[in-house]
């Protein structure tokens, strides 16, 4: 045993995928999610990779699909007087301006569990399972609401209690008050299912001391993690995008848009100069929630999105997805309807006659049978219709693309798309060619790339207060003393610090919107305003120099020594037979020869020419005719047209 090894887990909405190290050596796996449990899907997947570990990594879900679903604890909402509906009445916005059919959510708090602080301790309280404090000015003295929460517990013992002084210290009494709620809301079950997780770990000697993704980009200890759900929403593709900014720092190219494509959906998020995008607030399932995150945008596109015929006649492909059960025709558990893989079988990218993840025998013709339900209704053959899934499907990822990078004022044409997940390969040099960027990496392990990102992501702790600083003579003050914090927070869950950065949000006077602007103690106010003018102009397009500016609220965040660095990854070398047996594959210009390559028999500096197909056992990568990969030292295929 290495005190290096460890296990890394990240639940999908399909698979679960798993990355095992044992100090030299990476030993990966795929298996199917138990939806109703991810903690046995994911511990018997864990133990079969027989590594003796000491950490154990998880990217898991279970908090974004209990707000998805609305599946959270039945919560309590305390609020200062006159502020019981501020989250029904928000900021009176539309969730789609043009949409008259378009509704908000649901608030997570019926009216009857909303109270003002100052009635006293309704008895109704006591019925839920947990309670949200927010009252105004939290942010700045937490003091009140600890002594509710005191009175509470002393009277309740059973309910779990999210302050906002504790959540999200911050400004803007709506924002603060929903993150908070969210919290509370998804406190109980998150909580349930890491206990659940650290039982079943044990029970078969694996590590009980569990580390989980946060959404910012690092990991937290599990018993951080189950009192700060909000923190977690999204844990797994975050960590595909470290890995992704990992091997672009690797190969070379610092502006990236990471694309993810699983089996439910896909995660796309720009990276530049190592660093990917980070949000300081962000609607999830429609509630704003004001927690660092890594900017990452979804999509109801994945191999497992079913293909249907919209009342208009016109065919439409996802969101709904077929899921890890009874999932794609293709996979023989008796779905019946058509997904985007089975267009994949039908079109020859995916070996008909193959197995996915090296245990799942493909079932072509169940394929063509789902296929052929919607295409006779469209009047299209088999090849058409899986032709027209795959292009509609496309679409839907390429504006997700679109959303990261153009839309947010940056141009991909320079950029390159790091594509993983499992069918990611499958269809990236087409999004990439469609938005004419430079090229696409698809990594080595780019089936199971978000674990093996768990193994390269930092331990990390996030801290941000409100100050309202309109002058240089308390700016380094407030930044020391949020970085203080940061460093404080990751050394409580037993990390050091290697690193702090810190950041302002800085706005003109008057305006609604900030722009987080980084700032080290010590440079300068005169620096900080240069930052903010030169972000706000590429971000905005102008800028305002002789406008007063202030600084709201100050930011930190600290990470400490990943588990293992990509430099530790082993070489690559040649393993096995090279060339598989060619096959049909079907393109928009007929039948063609591709030729089928094993990437394990790889090596660095060979090029592979399209039409091929590059298999591996948790993943596939297509190249059109035209398109030429050429294999990195590190393993990663650099593509280009």
């Amino acid at each position: 045993m290495t005190d290096a090894a460890a296990l890394a887990a990240d639940v999908g909405g399909t698979f679960t995928d798993l990355v095992g190290w044992d100090g030299s050596n990476v030993v990966t796996g795929k298996v199917p999610s138990t939806t109703d449990d991810q903690s046995a899907g994911v511990v018997s997947g864990a133990n079969s990779l027989d590594i003796p570990a000491v950490r154990f990594l998880h990217g898991t879900t279970v908090a974004t699909n209990a707000l998805l679903e609305h599946r959270g604890a039945e919560t309590a909402l305390i609020t200062s007087p006159g502020f019981a509906d501020v989250i029904e009445i928000g900021r009176q916005d539309r969730p789609s301006l043009y949409d008259s059919f378009a509704d908000r959510p649901e608030p997570l708090v019926r009216r009857s569990r909303r109270f003002e602080a100052e009635a006293g301790l309704d008895e109704r309280i006591g019925d839920a399972a947990a309670v949200a404090i927010s009252l105004l000015y939290g942010y700045e003295n937490g003091d009140k609401e600890r002594e509710l929460r005191d009175e509470l517990l002393q009277r309740w013992p059973h309910l779990s209690v999210s302050l906002s002084s504790e959540v999200v210290p911050e400004f803007r009494e709506y924002e603060r008050t929903s993150t908070t709620l969210i919290n509370a809301y998804l406190s109980p079950e998150t909580g349930s299912y890491l206990r659940k997780l650290v039982a079943r770990a044990e029970e078969v000697g694996l590590p009980g001391a569990i580390d989980v993704m946060r959404y910012s980009g690092g990991l937290m200890p599990i018993a951080e993690a189950s009192l700060l759900p909000a923190a977690i929403l999204l844990s797994g593709p975050a960590a595909g995008v470290v890995a992704a900014a990992a091997v672009g720092e690797l190969l070379g190219r610092d502006r990236l848009v990471s694309f993810d494509m699983g089996g439910t959906s896909t995660d796309v998020c720009r990276i530049e100069g190592g660093r990917p995008e980070v949000l300081y607030e962000r609607p999830v399932a429609g509630y704003p929630c004001r927690m660092p995150s890594v900017a990452i945008h979804t999509v109801g596109a994945g191999g497992g999105s079913v293909a249907w015929i919209d009342d208009g006649g016109s065919l439409r492909v996802g969101p709904r997805s077929s899921g890890a059960m009874p999932g794609p025709a293709s996979y023989g558990h008796g779905g019946t309807e058509p997904a985007v893989t089975d267009a994949n079988v039908a079109l020859g990218r995916i070996n008909p006659n193959g197995t996915l993840a090296g245990t799942l025998p493909i079932r072509a013709d169940l394929a063509q049978a789902a296929l052929d339900s919607i295409g006779t209704r469209l009047g299209l053959s088999t090849a058409e219709t899986a032709r027209g899934v795959v292009t509609v499907v496309e679409e839907v990822m390429a504006g997700a693309i679109r959303t990261v990078s153009i839309e947010q004022g940056a141009d991909p044409r320079q950029g390159y798309l790091v594509a993983f997940g499992g069918a990611g390969g499958l269809h990236a040099t087409a999004l990439a060619r469609r938005l004419d960027m430079a090229g696409v990496i698809v990594p080595p392990y780019a089936g199971v790339f978000s674990a093996l990102g768990l193994l390269l992501s930092p331990p990390r702790a996030d801290a941000a207060l409100t100050v309202r600083v309109e002058d240089r003579s308390h700016l380094d003050a407030e930044i020391a003393a949020v970085v203080d914090t940061a460093e404080q927070r990751l050394a409580v869950g037993g990390a050091a610090a290697t690193a702090t950065s810190a950041y302002a949000d800085v706005r003109y006077l008057g305006q609604s919107h900030e722009t987080t602007v980084p700032y080290a103690a010590g440079d300068g106010w005169e620096a900080l305003l240069d930052r903010f003018h030169e972000l706000h102009r590429q971000r905005n397009g102008f800028a305002r120099p002789d406008d007063p500016v202030e600084v709201v609220t100050v930011r930190a965040e600290s990470v400490g020594r990943p588990m293992i660095e990509w430099s530790q990854l082993p070489e690559v070398r040649a393993m096995g037979e090279l060339d598989l047996p060619a096959r049909t594959v079907l393109t928009e210009d007929g039948e063609v020869t591709a030729r089928v390559v094993n990437r394990l028999g790889l090596a660095a500096g060979d090029e592979i020419a399209g039409p091929a197909v590059v298999e591996e056992t948790e993943a596939t990568t297509y190249l059109a005719p035209g398109e030429r990969a050429t294999v990195h030292e590190s393993g990663a295929l650099e593509v280009q047209w």
